[in-house]
């Protein structure tokens, strides 16, 4: 059985405490539109979790919290589908407080203690080791991306979680595609699901096919307290934000395109690219041994 398909009518039973919902949800819309966009984005991440098997094995996961819509939108979800009875993995959320300045330290810990969310809030300084080690122009977001996700493997690993799940949606693996083929000169994206070098932890991204515009608008909708990036968010002509742009005018000229994009990641056919270490090319001759090339 596909677990996305019948999510409509699971999500009409509500879990056996009888409550109406998790305490997250408490201030949440209850119009058509809200409740179209939740059950669109809860389908979504079900999918992902079929796709991927994101689900086999797990216990406990360590969500990777920053304070953004799109790790806010992750929680939510997640903890709607643990109450709903549909994730039976424990979670637990994780702020890493990079120290940067006038980081406002006191919204998070006392948001997820308001709706009841086990957390952890652990700081190290990477602020200053990014500002050092950066020169004056150049962009932060990969150290300071190495040094953040480091820690958190390290606090996963802490506090006995299997996976470390992060709130990376479709727009950011077509961006990374992007990034990696107009800069990197190769194919090669975000995956859905990944084992860390030393094989001991799994990081799961759920939110693979939500799309960002669903994300922003759900945080709005929740009223999510956001907390800006004065890092990297702070930096302009980043590449990445030329490919969101990029990607914005291809979508908006011709719609859907982002969708087949995705699509096309999860399609592979390794005969019809050049790379010869995934395809036997040099055996491939006409005969009944050839290795087929469709």
């Amino acid at each position: 059985m596909n677990i996305a398909a019948d999510i409509i009518d699971e999500l009409e039973t509500p879990n056996a405490d009888n409550a109406i919902a998790h305490a997250l949800f408490a201030a949440a819309p209850n119009s058509v539109s809200f409740n179209k966009l939740r059950k669109r984005l809860l389908r979504n991440v079900r999918q992902a979790f079929d796709d991927f098997a994101m689900l086999k094995g797990q216990k406990r996961w360590l969500i990777g919290l920053s304070g953004g819509k799109d790790s806010y939108g992750l929680l939510a979800l997640l903890l709607d589908l643990q109450w709903r009875g549909l994730l039976p993995v424990e979670l637990i959320a994780c702020n890493l407080d990079q120290g940067q300045p006038n980081f406002p330290k006191h919204i998070l810990p006392e948001y997820l203690t308001k709706v009841g969310v086990k957390h952890r809030i652990e700081y190290r300084d990477t602020y200053s080791i990014v500002k050092e080690k950066v020169p004056e122009g150049a962009t932060y977001c990969s150290l300071c991306s190495r040094l953040r996700r480091g820690n958190l493997y390290r606090v996963a690993r802490e506090e006995g979680c299997d996976a470390l799940v992060l709130g990376h949606h479709r727009e950011d693996i077509l961006e990374t595609f992007f990034m990696n083929f107009f800069h990197g000169g190769r194919l090669a994206s975000m995956p859905a699901k990944l084992l860390n070098d030393e094989g001991n932890l799994m990081v799961l991204r759920p939110l693979a096919y939500c799309a960002e515009d669903d994300m922003a608008k759900f945080a709005a909708a929740m009223q999510f307290p956001i907390i800006p990036c004065d890092l990297c968010g702070s930096q302009d002509g980043l590449q990445r934000n030329a490919m969101k742009d990029m990607l914005a005018d291809i979508e908006r000229r011709m719609p859907g395109r982002k969708d087949t994009m995705l699509r096309a990641l999860s399609h592979v056919n390794p005969s019809h690219l050049l790379d010869p270490k995934l395809f036997d090319f040099a055996g491939l001759m006409a005969g009944e041994t050839a290795p087929r090339s469709e």
